[in-house]
């Protein structure tokens, strides 16, 4: 009866043994039996044997199991001795020789600016000259914006406007003026790049590009103007509609440029092109004209 409780006790104590070792050395890469770390364990489990203690070597072994490995993993996780890091230099300090003395010191050099301190010994530009530096930033970005739409990409982007072949659009001065006042909005009475109506946008193409003067309103450019038929039209007539009042009245008019398209400042797109053909122009179409140059 003796043989058999302690046959039991070693099997109970060799498996809790047994899992315990395993717990304790899952850290370690070098698995050895003699470990100085391993005498502990070993002393409790052969007292407990020997005082043939079946409940209090189960217990122990139970603890010691779930502890053991939190008491004893500290001995594989030894700190890694990783080099110190060094600080970076600091700038050298340029020394101050003293006056009358061979002697020099160090003047301390502050990194830190006070906020809102204005900053001395700095050239100030003189009055006005704000002004001045608008006025040469305006120059220099509308000469921005002719390099970066020089002709040929002036007559390609308003060849696909207006499906034509860019080969065909020649008249370069005609491209610039439209390019230059695109996508202006529309306003009543407006002759501004803040704002134009269709009057005096057909106005100003006259003047600018065919160097020729027209009354002001569309009524007034109608009446002075020769006029011709729809199929007689040529870049560079002007096109006239009836859009509101009386129907006689001419409220409306833009510049034909061609393939049955015109330039004119809509009242709801600005300056934009639009078609002949489209179902809100067509019906209002009332003639075309074509400027008379003076001989």
């Amino acid at each position: 009866m003796q043989a058999y409780k302690y046959r039991n006790n070693l099997r109970v104590g060799g498996w809790a043994f047994f899992h315990i070792t395993c717990l304790i050395t899952q850290g370690s890469v070098n698995f050895s039996w003699h470990r100085p770390h391993l005498l502990l364990p070993m002393i409790i489990f052969g007292v407990l044997v020997m005082m043939n203690s079946r409940i209090l070597l189960m217990v122990v072994c139970i603890g010691l199991t779930s502890t053991g490995c939190h008491l004893v993993q500290p001995l594989f996780n030894k700190p890694v001795n990783t080099p110190p890091v060094k600080a970076a230099p600091s700038a050298a300090i340029p020394p101050t020789a003293a006056k009358g003395s061979g002697n020099t010191k160090a003047t301390p050099v502050s990194t830190r600016s006070a906020v809102g301190t204005p900053i001395k010994n700095l050239p100030q530009p003189p009055p006005g000259s704000g002004k001045h530096m608008a006025e040469t930033g305006l120059r220099a970005s509308e000469d921005l914006l002719q390099v970066q739409n020089p002709p040929e990409f002036l007559q390609v982007k308003y060849a696909i406007l207006l499906d034509v072949i860019a080969e065909k659009l020649t008249n370069l001065p005609l491209l610039q003026v439209m390019d230059k006042w695109w996508g202006t909005r529309y306003c009543f009475g407006g002759s501004t790049e803040n704002c134009i109506d269709c009057s005096a946008f057909t106005q100003l193409v006259c003047r600018e590009v065919f160097r020729l003067s027209l009354p002001r309103t569309a009524q007034e450019q109608y009446n002075t103007i020769e006029l011709i038929e729809k199929d007689e039209l040529k870049e560079g007539d002007l096109v006239f509609f009836h859009t509101r009042g009386r129907k006689s009245a001419i409220t409306h008019v833009g510049v034909y440029l061609t393939n049955n398209k015109f330039v004119h400042a809509s009242t709801s797109n600005g300056v934009s092109i639009s078609d002949l053909d489209e179902t809100y122009w067509k019906p209002r179409f009332r003639a075309g004209g074509r400027m008379v140059i003076p001989q």
